[in-house]
């Protein structure tokens, strides 16, 4: 269910161009309905529901100009956490479901969908994270913060993005997602990868680097020489 900002509260939203966004609202949520693992008490946050759906009208309040004023951290972590809380009330308009892809229709994915309230109009969760996101902010590790509901996702973070914080996040998220050994491992001379790293492999080979270049640095064993094989990928809902 989407909601535009009344004109007064829209007001107060940009009082300030270039003023940081207040993600602590999002910061309690995720505190409050998500786990260490990243599992999601997705039928707690529809019971309670009314501080996600919240800070997603003051989100797609914010407008262009304002965007444009904060530094290019703020843009970024407001940006995945738009897509991140975007996601979440997506399946939560939707629960019970067993997965994210069961929401659509035949010649549409939920990621088409027009769900998503940014900069004042209706646009999707792919056109955040293919149309602005990758093409604007060339960081791979998004692919670890950014979460579409599944087990095979990086674990959702139960704390909001910061500007202050994000570099240090990223990190954090790159290291527990390769760590996780059902996803990603090396056996033998074989690198097991999950399919992010096919589905996205041009983001990670930037620089002349090859996609086992790339997670040579957070996988122990060496990559040197070794094959690259890409693991399954759980669509499952990440409920707890």
């Amino acid at each position: 269910m989407k909601t535009f900002l009344p004109a007064t509260l829209l007001l107060q939203a940009i009082l300030s161009t270039g003023a940081a966004f207040d993600h602590s609202t999002f910061d309690s949520v995720l505190k409050q309905h998500v786990d260490r693992a990243g599992q999601v008490d997705y039928a707690g946050l529809k019971a309670n529901r009314s501080s996600l759906d919240d800070y997603l009208v003051k989100t797609g309040a914010v407008d262009r100009s304002q965007f444009s004023g904060w530094s290019e951290s703020e843009q970024l972590a407001f940006l995945i956490n738009v897509y991140n809380a975007e996601t979440l009330q997506l399946i939560i308009d939707h629960y019970p479901v067993a997965s994210i892809k069961k929401i659509g229709g035949l010649l549409s994915s939920p990621w088409d969908k027009k769900a998503v309230v940014l900069f004042g109009s209706e646009t999707t969760l792919d056109h955040i994270e293919h149309g602005i996101i990758r093409v604007k902010y060339p960081e791979p590790r998004i692919h670890f913060a950014l979460v579409c509901a599944a087990k095979g996702c990086p674990p959702l973070r139960n704390e909001a993005y910061t500007a202050a914080k994000l570099e240090a996040q990223l990190e954090s998220q790159t290291r527990t997602f390769l760590a996780e050994s059902s996803k990603n491992r090396i056996e033998g001379n074989t690198i097991h990868l999950s399919p992010i790293f096919d589905w996205y492999g041009e983001d990670f080979e930037r620089g002349g680097k090859t996609v086992s270049d790339y997670v040579a640095p957070y996988m122990e064993g060496g990559t040197s020489g070794k094959k690259v094989k890409f693991t399954d990928y759980d669509w499952s809902l990440n409920a707890q």
